[in-house]
């Protein structure tokens, strides 16, 4: 598991512009996750972010006047996002772990607790568990906990738009074996991750002593054609999106997104 963290740490540490970009690439991600976020997370709340990457969600809140920690395995993330903290004239703290030993580092209690990085790329069941222990117990009783998840149908939308030839790559058989039995899949892809079949989600979450609050598609269902929709005019952009965010958390268009969220209570 070790080799597989260094891995992931490396992948993030070469190119920290590149995953800052994402979500510029991919707007509709953003856009939908914290419409969300924003029913819950009020001005003066106190954030943590764990695997919050180069910060694009730490500031967007820093902005918003909460007090945010942004915890990443990545230094190099760490070390961006608090550039782009101070360029942008917000205060947020950050600093370097791993998600299953952030309770060595942070102390105190948090309203909101974000954990949209380390589900994508702990690959046994047993250090999902533990990042997610580690989250809660600095989770205030009745604070709010956002968990992203990869959903594994999400290779084959990328399949679709950037890559068709995959289907007949025999280095890609045993994920599409896994879409095609209804099976989460784990092991190599941009990088080491983890893919969660969607019918997965709810039960592995209820492990823990949560009350559910949302499930939803973080890209709603715009995901397979994200790229023809950025091209249209923007009134036709602002209406997808907006029946994009009413459709999000209908269980049976899940699969459309690329990315699910769970929100849950502590109780």
């Amino acid at each position: 598991m070790e080799d597989c963290i260094r891995i992931v740490q490396e992948h993030y540490d070469s190119d920290v512009q590149y995953e800052w970009d994402r979500l510029e690439r991919h707007p509709f991600e953003f856009a939908i996750t914290t419409k969300m976020m924003d029913r819950y997370i009020k001005p003066g709340d106190r954030i943590l972010d764990i695997g919050g990457g180069p910060g694009r969600y730490s500031i967007y809140y820093a902005q918003k006047g909460c007090d945010v920690t942004l915890v990443d395995l990545s230094e190099e993330n760490v070390k961006f996002a608090l550039e782009q903290s101070k360029e942008l004239d917000v205060n947020i703290k950050a600093i370097s772990c791993d998600a299953r030993q952030v309770s060595k580092f942070i102390k105190g209690e948090f309203d909101h607790i974000f954990v949209m990085g380390p589900m994508y790329h702990l690959l046994e069941e047993k250090d999902r568990i533990k990042a997610l222990n580690e989250a809660i117990s600095l989770l205030k009783d009745k604070g709010l906990i956002y968990v992203s998840f990869i959903l594994t149908f999400a290779g084959m939308i990328f399949g679709m738009k950037s890559s068709p030839e995959m289907l007949i790559m025999e280095s890609e058989q045993i994920f599409i074996d896994s879409v095609l039995n209804g099976k989460s899949y784990a092991g190599d892809a941009f990088t080491k991750a983890f893919f969660i079949d969607q019918k997965s989600i709810i039960p592995f979450m209820d492990k823990f002593h949560l009350e559910k609050k949302h499930l939803f598609g973080q890209e709603g269902i715009i995901a397979p054609c994200e790229l023809n929709i950025l091209n249209q005019p923007q009134e036709v952009i602002d209406k997808w999106l907006k029946i994009a965010e009413q459709l999000c958390e209908r269980d049976e268009l899940l699969s459309y997104s690329e990315h699910a969220m769970y929100i849950g209570q502590k109780l």
